[in-house]
């Protein structure tokens, strides 16, 4: 797909999905070999941009170990912001031989001939991770643009003691979900089960992969953008329904009024990702000890899938001057027991690596009640789906925010809600000079 009628795109990419941004610091090339009379070679110098708090830390554990490739860390502020940086400074020739990206903006990267194909210096260490998540990684071609680092498997976090109080069960299914979000609202008004957020695409993403949507995907170097399937078109159906039934609340997530319900028992669940327990302890500290995690419920009983809310991967860059030293370094943090402890005690991480599921052993000190917490985590996040993105993953995000918004104050159709998202995508893309298959 990195075709030069991609990559001409790449500038107009960065000026309608993302932030401006100054350009970055400059990776050093290595030195030349020694020869047989010359002085050992100087170490390979490499440069990570990276917003994983303590990762010079962990970097440090890699520099003692190998001291032939010296790695430094620049810490970023981490968003659009970063990928916008990154962008700018692989366009003018400078970037950093490694970076952190989202799996949701490494499509532009890869637009831009921004980053390389690393599947030779990767081959090693895929089996390391499920393939949903490697599908992130590879946008859906035989290339392999970096390795997944965290990842955020959704499920569905419950206040277990306020599920016995109304005489509700945990729901294996979505209209399980339903049904316990009307017997809630009948014993009780002034709750609710859940919220829809019309603020979170990224969440909306991850019920949609659930679902088994498939947002993008590359034939050749064209793109099929199908944002409005079938499965998407009932995941937003669904949500629509409740919140025009009144069963379900329409107040965003991250916002006063969510916290508030949270904290008081108002709001009975969250669909969320594995990083919730740190949301949760900051924004309903009364509820600790009483929320509890199970699988998200099923489109169908008896299945066992989740999705992604999250995550990110980290890549090297296409001008890199050491690019097999970097993919070492890139496979080595994301693969390694040792690497992967310092990723989940520094850097406070899910690794993507299923090796990295079974190194946490403590529970989160939110979900005491839970000591089996991290056990469940790992064997839902083996379920989970991803899906290709496509290179202007930011307007459909906002599309998503401007329909959503819309159709919860109006309680119209959510489906027509989608199908505008898919008119902007298909829109923007045009615009921007990409081929779209027919």
């Amino acid at each position: 797909m990195r075709t030069n009628r991609l990559a001409a795109t790449a500038a107009a990419i960065l000026a309608t999905t993302l932030l401006t941004a100054c350009s970055g610091g400059s990776a050093e090339p290595s030195s030349p070999a020694a020869g047989s009379s010359a002085a050992p070679a100087a170490p390979v110098k490499l440069t990570y941009w990276s917003w994983v708090p303590n990762m010079d830390k962990i970097a440090a554990v890699w520099n003692q170990a190998h001291p032939g490739i010296q790695v430094t860390v620049s810490k970023q502020a981490g968003g659009d912001d970063a990928a916008a940086k990154f962008l700018t400074a692989a366009k003018a020739g400078n970037p950093p031989d490694l970076v952190q990206a989202e799996y949701q903006m490494l499509p532009s990267f890869v637009a831009a001939d921004a980053v390389a194909d690393i599947k030779a210096e990767t081959a090693k260490v895929k089996g390391e991770f499920g393939e949903g998540i490697w599908g992130l990684v590879t946008l859906g071609t035989d290339a392999v643009y970096a390795v997944p680092q965290d990842s955020g498997p959704m499920m569905l976090y419950y206040r277990r003691d306020l599920f016995e109080k109304y005489g509700i069960e945990v729901p294996k299914t979505w209209e399980e979900y339903a049904q316990a979000a009307r017997t809630v609202r009948k014993k009780d008004p002034k709750v609710f089960l859940g919220t829809f957020s019309s603020k979170d695409p990224g969440w909306f993403t991850g019920l949609a992969q659930q679902a088994g949507a498939q947002w993008w995907s590359i034939s050749g170097d064209a793109w099929k953008v199908a944002i409005d399937d079938a499965a998407t078109g009932k995941v937003a159906g669904y949500w629509g329904g409740l919140v025009k039934e009144g069963v379900i609340d329409s107040m965003p997530y991250f916002t006063p009024e969510w916290n508030k319900a949270l904290n008081d028992g108002t709001l009975l669940t969250w669909p969320s990702a594995v990083w919730g327990p740190g949301v949760l302890s900051s924004n309903a500290p009364k509820g600790k000890g009483k929320w509890a995690v199970a699988p998200l419920p099923q489109w169908n009983a008896g299945e066992s899938l989740s999705g992604f809310w999250g995550g990110s991967s980290t890549a090297v860059a296409a001008k890199s001057p050491n690019k097999a030293a970097a993919a070492e370094f890139a496979d080595w943090l994301n693969t390694d027991p040792e690497a992967l402890t310092a990723l989940i005690k520094e850097g406070a991480i899910y690794p993507a690596s299923t090796k990295g599921g079974a190194l946490l052993t403590t529970t989160p000190d939110y979900f005491a009640n839970q000591p089996d917490f991290w056990q469940q985590a790992a064997a839902i996040g083996a379920t989970a789906r991803g899906f290709t993105f496509g290179p202007d993953v930011n307007v459909t995000y906002n599309a998503y925010k401007d329909a959503f918004d819309k159709a919860v104050a109006t309680k119209s159709d959510f489906t027509a809600a989608v199908r505008t998202m898919q008119d902007v995508t298909i829109a923007d893309m045009r615009k921007s000079g990409f081929t779209l298959a027919q």
